[in-house]
């Protein structure tokens, strides 16, 4: 019986010869990236640890950003209280790495992509998807694995970023296919494969089915993809109902008609502290409130976007992780209309709960392009939740603090009171 191609796996079609091609999809994935960077950033330090965890601190504060595949062995994984993960292995050594860092390694990583693949977009800081259909011709015809093991190895070259590659005919394929070749490796998914591929894997394995659905899918019997494909639609939707039946329905055939788009906008912009002692005052979490928002706002502006909605992520001192959202009317980008909303939104989570708090942070979602600037007004009178001052004044703040470094304009509401000269 010969391989069957579903309709979703077909390109356009050749630009050579105008038949239909079918797509050719690679999902480029940085091995532990951050570890990989704190490595190169202190080579005689963490890049001379084995064990390595980055993320918190030596004494156990914080939480796990990432871990080397040796401190994985011993159960550390990411998100973890550094806490624990260093009572999993005690040999480990915490490092710090910075986001500055982190983000440069990844525009390196980037270019190096953008000059050997004609679509490339980016999943996250650390992964890419690429878009080869139709390119059989300009790479004389190789097969997709060794042209993903080229690439693989320019960009070790040129970035020193260990990479591993998954590829296949739709992007959900790849990104399963990245996960089966850690670390450093390739794995391609040959069209017409894709169902035995996945009938291998658990549920839980698969994007977008979390641990409550994995939970009520084992209580039906199902646990591997194979058990879930051999049900018929309508039962999925009566169990799950109708929108997340047939969500999975699909989804454990690996159906995805979603092209690999290089404009995607960013979907979120986030920032969050872990303190190295808990905080317990409401005085204490509004200053280091006040300076995340900055933080975020300045972000969202330098990437010409407004965010609709705004969410306060705390973390209490028993590790009980809580979040408040408020979606507008409409998007704002000001560190004034931000803060406003966050203040709010962290007083609620106080209100129903106080104690001492491990970590608090603030994420921006509903992302829009922002719109040209206007004139500011003398007497202008503010509009909804932002008024163009708000927004006039935040981006003066961003033009001095680019020229003159970020210390140079800070909310007052941010100094040390202890301290003010800091």
């Amino acid at each position: 019986m010969g391989r069957h191609i579903s309709p979703d796996v077909v390109h356009k079609g050749d630009a050579v010869t105008g038949q239909p091609s079918v797509r050719r999809i690679l999902l480029v994935d940085c091995d532990a990236f951050f570890v990989q960077v704190a490595r190169l950033e202190d080579p005689e330090g963490a890049g001379k640890a084995r064990c390595l965890i980055v993320g918190g601190t030596p004494s156990g504060r914080g939480v796990v950003t990432s871990a080397s595949y040796e401190a994985r062995a011993f159960g550390v994984r990411s998100a973890m209280p550094t806490a624990q993960a260093l009572r999993l292995c005690p040999e480990a050594t915490v490092a710090p790495v910075s986001r500055a860092a982190v983000s440069e390694k990844s525009r390196e990583v980037r270019a190096v992509l953008e000059r050997l693949a004609p679509v490339v977009q980016a999943a996250s800081i650390d992964e890419f998807y690429l878009d080869l259909s139709g390119t059989e011709r300009l790479f004389a015809n190789e097969t997709l694995t060794d042209t993903a093991q080229r690439f693989r190895d320019e960009v070790l070259a040129q970035t020193r970023i260990s990479v591993s590659i998954g590829g296949g005919t739709r992007r959900v394929i790849a990104k399963l296919a990245a996960s089966r070749a850690k670390p450093a490796g390739v794995h391609i998914v040959p069209a017409g494969e894709e169902q035995h591929f996945l009938n291998e894997l658990d549920l839980a394995k698969l994007p977008g089915i979390g641990p409550a659905l994995v939970e009520l899918l084992r209580k039906r019997g199902l646990v591997h993809v194979r058990d879930a494909v051999a049900v018929q639609r309508e039962w999925l939707e009566k169990w799950l109902g109708v929108r997340r039946g047939a969500w999975l329905y699909r989804r454990v055939r690996g159906i995805d008609e979603s092209e690999v788009d290089p404009t995607e906008r960013r979907r979120s912009i986030s920032a969050e502290r872990t303190f190295f002692r808990d905080l317990n005052t409401d005085r204490e979490l509004g200053r280091r409130l006040l300076e995340i928002t900055t933080s975020v706002g300045g972000s969202l502006r330098r990437r010409s976007y407004r965010a609709r909605t705004i969410t306060v992520k705390i973390r209490d001192a028993d590790f009980r992780t809580r979040t408040r959202s408020r979606t507008l009317p409409e998007p704002v980008e000001s560190n004034a209309a931000i803060h406003d909303i966050a203040k709010a939104l962290l007083q609620e989570l106080r209100a129903d709960r106080a104690g001492p708090a491990r970590l608090l942070g603030v994420g921006l979602t509903g992302l829009a392009p922002g719109e040209d600037e206007r004139q500011l007004g003398l007497f202008e009178e503010p509009e909804g939740v932002e008024s163009e001052r708000d927004r006039s004044v935040s981006r003066v703040v961003d033009q001095l603090r680019d020229r003159f470094g970020r210390e140079a304009v800070r909310p007052g509401g941010t100094l040390d009171e202890k301290n003010p000269g800091r």
